[in-house]
């Protein structure tokens, strides 16, 4: 199951409501405690964060100091 926005939103807004029974995706999983609530956000915004990484390019970073004349 892909992770979206809403569903990291709909587990926010019960904790922030107290409420432990979430419906996301169609299905109502009733927690037991807002630790368990909170656990789940922060196990889906990893999820959804590893899913929305993008690899970033290889930089190559260079230098030039020149040879030491002054002339």
């Amino acid at each position: 199951m892909a992770v979206t926005e809403a569903d990291i939103n709909a587990l926010t807004s019960a904790i922030a409501s107290g409420e432990r029974q979430v419906t996301m995706g169609g299905r109502t999983v009733t927690y037991r405690s807002i630790a368990d609530l909170i656990l789940a956000r922060d196990t889906l915004q990893r999820e959804l964060n590893t899913q929305n990484a993008v690899a970033r390019p290889k930089q190559a970073k260079l230098y030039y100091a020149g040879r030491g004349y002054d002339r």
